[in-house]
């Protein structure tokens, strides 16, 4: 099992994300729901291409931290 860090930023129009260690590897939605299946979708794609070609999973190569200023 294989967990990586996906962004979520909220738009104008929804929600867009992405996954730093899948360069490419992106979606977009309304809601935050969709946004999450989306990207869940996305990733599963993403990965099955890559195993498609031969090409090596990426190790995940980032972590996050909520930092609090005040």
């Amino acid at each position: 099992m294989k967990k990586f860090l996906v962004i979520i930023e909220e738009t104008k129009t929804g929600y867009s994300a992405y996954v730093p260690s899948l360069p490419g590897c992106v979606a977009t939605g309304k809601t935050r729901d969709e946004i999450e299946q989306n990207m869940y979708e996305a990733i599963n794609l993403h990965l099955e291409g890559l195993k498609a070609e031969g090409l090596p999973i990426p190790e995940v190569n980032c972590e996050s931290e909520v930092m609090v200023f005040v």
